[in-house]
């Protein structure tokens, strides 16, 4: 931690009652695609995570898959539920998300090998602090910002394209988008409309010869979660149409090709009277100049004046007399001294981060009602904070059956 922050954090007098960072490079979502293209032979790359040496591999990732999840509702996943009792070895079942636990950070950490820290994707929307305009880092971009130079770092794909075949199959319309181009460039892209057109086309592919590297990605368990809960009827669907899904790639992709099975973010539900509208409280927003990140994981960007004048100090302390052990408050430099964005964090992603962030402890969900969309408050299922819920992620990895072969 450079002098000036370890400085600043003393000078605070407090003591952040924050969970572990995570467990970047040793067991995190930034360890998956990095020992996956070691485990294919790949130079350049550490396999951290143990996974058997491969000519094939297939990444599945489920969007919204958190640990617990899986674990407490395997009467709806037959087929991964005999993976994991077949056993993986030496290679973790659970993984750490990245932080904050949310898809646009998270899915940069999985692409590129690196915490937030340094690939800069730190959170749903975050500050441009070069056009002093919150921006959207999913599915909205803001035409101001170049995704290659906002993350300039090399992707694993494009690290590893010149030794193996590279694909990624998904939905068409993720093709070349700005989340695609700052985090997952590289490789052939491969469409397909429905599961059963993505798993026919990825049999497809990997049945070339040649060693190869497949990015899979699920994106129905998040879209069902975020709309009806991770309790609901419609969770438990596509939890099983996922179970489906995998159970046909193990049958059709090749004999012996390992396929992983991972996710970026765990979830859970906020009631409806638990998502609040902070911006109804003056204390709460005295000094702020923009609010950014999502409702589980706001990021408070002060007006100009420095932070010695204790501006942060007393809205920390307002955050803390309202919701008091519901939530997690603490400034940029306790989160970067934390390790939270990783153990270095590049000066041009520091503006980025809110001078004061407040992560939820409990379920309850925090919306800035000056700035959010008329749909936002309706949103059930929630991620992007620090509890286990969020932030723990199944590791399934084991080798396929191939066509003309079934478990016994």
């Amino acid at each position: 931690m450079p002098e000036d922050r370890h400085h600043a954090v003393q000078a605070s007098g407090r003591t952040p009652d924050l969970p572990p960072a995570p467990a970047y490079g040793h067991r995190s979502i930034a360890e998956v695609l990095t020992s996956a293209a070691a485990s294919l032979g790949g130079e350049g790359f550490a396999n951290t995570l143990g996974f058997p040496a491969a000519s094939r591999v297939c990444v599945v990732l489920a969007d919204g898959l958190g640990r617990n999840l899986l674990k407490q509702k395997s009467a709806h996943t037959p087929f991964l539920r005999s993976v994991l009792q077949a056993g993986q070895g030496d290679v973790p079942v659970w993984l750490d998300s990245a932080f904050p636990s949310t898809t646009a950070a998270a899915l940069s950490s999985f692409g590129t090998g690196l915490p937030a820290g340094q690939h800069g994707m730190v959170g749903y929307d975050v500050l441009d602090p070069d056009q002093d305009k919150v921006v959207n880092l999913l599915g909205n971009w803001d035409p101001g910002v170049d995704p290659s130079a906002w993350q300039p770092f090399p992707t694993v794909f494009e690290r590893i394209a010149g030794q193996v075949d590279v694909s990624t199959v998904s939905l068409s319309q993720f093709d070349g988008s700005p989340m695609t181009r700052a985090a997952l460039r590289g490789g052939r892209f491969i469409p397909g409309t429905t599961a059963h057109a993505r798993t026919a086309a990825a049999a497809e592919a990997m049945a070339a010869p040649g060693p190869s590297l497949m990015y899979f990605y699920v994106n129905d368990l998040d879209k069902a979660g975020h709309r009806y809960g991770c309790r609901s009827e419609q969770w438990e669907h596509q939890l099983e149409e996922l179970d489906a899904t995998v159970k046909r790639l193990n049958s059709t992709l090749p004999a012996g090709t390992t396929i992983l099975l991972t996710a970026d973010h765990g979830m859970l539900d906020v009631a409806e009277p638990q998502r609040i509208d902070f911006s109804t409280d003056p204390a709460l927003v005295e000094g702020v100049r923009h609010t950014a990140g999502e409702p589980r994981m706001v990021h408070l960007y002060l007006e100009e004046t420095p932070l010695s004048d204790g501006g942060a100090e007393r809205l920390l302390a307002a955050w803390k007399a309202r919701f008091g052990d519901r939530i997690w408050a603490f400034t940029r430099d306790e989160a970067v001294a934390g390790g939270l964005f990783g153990k270095d964090v590049r000066p041009a992603v520091e503006g980025r981060i809110g001078d004061v962030m407040i992560a939820a402890r409990d379920a309850v969900a925090l919306y800035d009602g000056r700035r959010m969309r008329p749909t936002a408050m309706e949103v059930v299922g929630q991620h992007g904070s620090l509890t286990k819920a969020e932030r723990e992620v199944p590791l399934l990895c084991f080798r396929a059956e191939g066509r003309n072969r079934r478990r016994g």
